[in-house]
């Protein structure tokens, strides 16, 4: 047992040094050949700041240059005052049904008591009409009276207490070509668009329907498309000096040549309409048809132009000028015509070849003034002062 005792003390003891150098040689081997420290470090914060918010310019208030500073003013003051018309028509169809027909199309207060200028063809035969204005204001619109012949129309609304913008009326006696416009309006619905462009030519004479025509219109380039009808044209200073009212395209949208009524026109018409709901239209007192070779030949006439008198109202400007109608009838195709009247041939000196040309004529004069009427009696020229009277009377 003593023995026993004495070899396992003994084997404690053997194992306890082995431990010591197996300790030692690896605290060794790690010093000499274990990961080092670099030779400088650099103290790292315990926790990182909080990254600073990007840092950009501020954007500097927008400058408007040369002609976009005239832009915007004239269309912030102008566009509260251009009208979106809407109106409802009834047609009929195959089965001669009603059908509610909806146009559109636009106009411009010039009268702070509601009064809205725009074209006769985008009311014409309206059965309800209704005006929602630039800031979204919507309006019942009644009609009060238009011209025609020119293609002008007055509605009106009611404001109630309201004091409406309006534009003001410009001079397009003065216009030259090459200057600057605007226009306003509502093409295929799209409320307060505006275009812009130049003056492309004056004094031109475009025949917008059978009895309709633009005297002396303004061609602009502006872009003018369907919906724009009724809207002004504003010069430089935001003045109205036209009514945009057609256009020459082969597409049926803007092919850069639109043409506008000039304001000097629509600006008698609409004091006509609004103090007495009508339009004085200067008139000779006649009823004219238009005279063809063929019928010129056959009566022997030196002239195969004009319009020849059927007849002459009772006391109206021609009979008091001596100017005499037909006096036998004849049937030309399936027309009955009166024969025998004067032809006339000019007016003021200005050629008359068909009824546009003497509606030309007289769309430029008022009642009580005097022009100078050339004609033919038989083979005899004539020449005669008619003092022109309303047309309505």
């Amino acid at each position: 047992m003593v023995m026993r005792e004495g070899k396992d003390s003994h084997n404690v003891i053997r194992f306890l040094a082995l431990g010591l150098v197996l300790v030692l040689g690896a605290y060794w081997a790690g010093s000499r050949w274990g990961q080092r420290q670099p030779q400088s470090v650099e103290a790292v914060p315990a926790a990182l700041p909080a990254a600073a918010p990007a840092s950009f310019p501020q954007p500097r208030p927008m400058e408007l240059l040369g002609d976009e500073a005239v832009y915007v003013k004239i269309y912030s003051q102008a566009a509260p005052a251009v009208a979106n018309i809407n109106t409802r028509t009834l047609e009929y169809d195959v089965f001669m049904e009603p059908v509610p027909v909806e146009g559109a199309g636009s106009g411009f207060v010039i009268d702070p008591r509601g009064y809205i200028l725009t074209n006769f063809h985008v009311v014409q035969n309206a059965q309800a009409i209704s005006v929602t204005l630039g800031d979204r204001s919507h309006y019942d619109a009644k009609f009060i009276g238009a011209d025609e012949r020119n293609d002008i129309a007055l509605v009106k609304i009611d404001p109630k207490e309201r004091k409406l913008p309006v534009l003001t009326m410009g001079d397009s006696d003065g216009l030259q070509v090459g200057q600057r416009v605007l226009a306003i309006g509502n093409p295929f619905g799209f409320q307060s668009t505006l275009t812009t462009g130049v003056v492309s030519a004056l004094g031109r004479t475009v025949q917008t329907g059978q009895t309709t025509v633009i005297d002396g219109a303004i061609q602009t380039d502006a872009a003018i498309n369907q919906g724009n009808s009724g809207g002004p044209l504003l010069n430089s200073h935001g003045e109205v000096i036209g009514i945009n009212s057609a256009i020459y395209t082969p597409s049926g949208t803007t092919a850069g040549i639109g043409f506008a009524i000039p304001i000097s026109t629509a600006r008698q018409i609409a004091q006509d309409l609004i103090t007495e709901g009508r339009v004085h239209h200067a008139s000779m007192g006649v009823e004219a048809r238009l005279l063809t070779p063929a019928v010129a030949e056959a009566l022997r006439l030196p002239v195969n132009e004009g319009l020849m008198i059927e007849r002459v109202t009772s006391g109206g400007p021609a009979e008091k000028a001596g100017m005499r109608g037909g006096d036998r009838q004849a049937v030309l195709g399936m027309t009955r015509i009166l024969l025998g009247g004067d032809v006339v041939t000019g007016i003021d000196g200005r050629p008359i070849t068909g009824q546009m040309d003497l509606n030309l004529a007289l769309n430029r004069k008022r009642p009580g003034d005097v022009v100078k009427v050339e004609y033919y009696r038989g083979g005899q020229k004539m020449a005669a002062q008619v003092t022109l009277n309303d047309s309505s009377r």
